[in-house]
């Protein structure tokens, strides 16, 4: 089974102050850096951004999508990434821009729990992360009503259909500090994310 990859960019950055697309560490932007990694296990990616948002130069084979309706939530841009990719692969790993440290081994892990299931999803803290999940592009049609019905929470997504919540307690077994689940959602973890960057890079 090919799986490709969804990043969801389009979101406004409220908390953040500035598009977190193009924070960056080292030389990499965020998104260039979520490109790189999730590229060495998923292909074709496509990037959904919103409609006149400006991004980091996305390298050959990425695709473009433009979300018309990024305040409607992921669903849609999940749905638009999926829809980019019909034809393409049977399944798809979603994530957003916004986890730096995201894993090679915790993506392969993820898509490899997929099997004959629709969806597969971590769940840590008590929360469930449908943006670190890997989904069967099938399900477009189920998440388009989802959409027409005003219903745009994943959440939504997984009470209509049969998928896989998989246990912290797992998941810590190929992401022992859960680093591929850490959103930089202000300026506070920004500043914890470069602390963290150079000092992986100085030892």
């Amino acid at each position: 089974m090919r799986v490709g990859g969804i990043i969801l960019c389009g979101g406004k950055s409220t908390r953040m102050g500035k598009p977190k697309a193009w924070l960056s560490l080292g030389d990499e932007t965020f998104l260039e850096r979520v490109i790189r990694i999730a590229g060495q296990v998923v292909s074709p990616i496509a990037v959904v951004a919103a409609t006149e948002q400006e991004l980091p130069h996305l390298g050959e084979g990425v695709i473009l999508v433009r979300d018309a309706f990024p305040e409607e939530g992921p669903l849609r841009g999940m749905a638009g990434g999926m829809a980019a990719l019909a034809g393409l692969c049977e399944a798809a790993f979603i994530t957003s821009c916004d986890v730096p440290f995201l894993q090679v081994n915790f993506i392969r892990f993820i898509v490899g729990n997929l099997q004959n299931k629709r969806w597969c999803v971590p769940v840590a803290s008590g929360f469930t992360h449908p943006l670190a999940g890997v989904y069967r592009l099938d399900l477009l049609p189920c998440i388009e009503g989802l959409l027409q019905e005003k219903k745009y929470r994943p959440a939504f997504l997984f009470e209509q259909t049969e998928g896989e919540k998989i246990s912290e307690t797992t998941v810590r077994e190929v992401d022992p500090q859960l680093e591929s689940l850490w959103n930089i959602n202000n300026p506070g973890d920004y500043e914890k994310a470069l602390e963290k960057f150079h000092k992986n890079s100085a030892s």
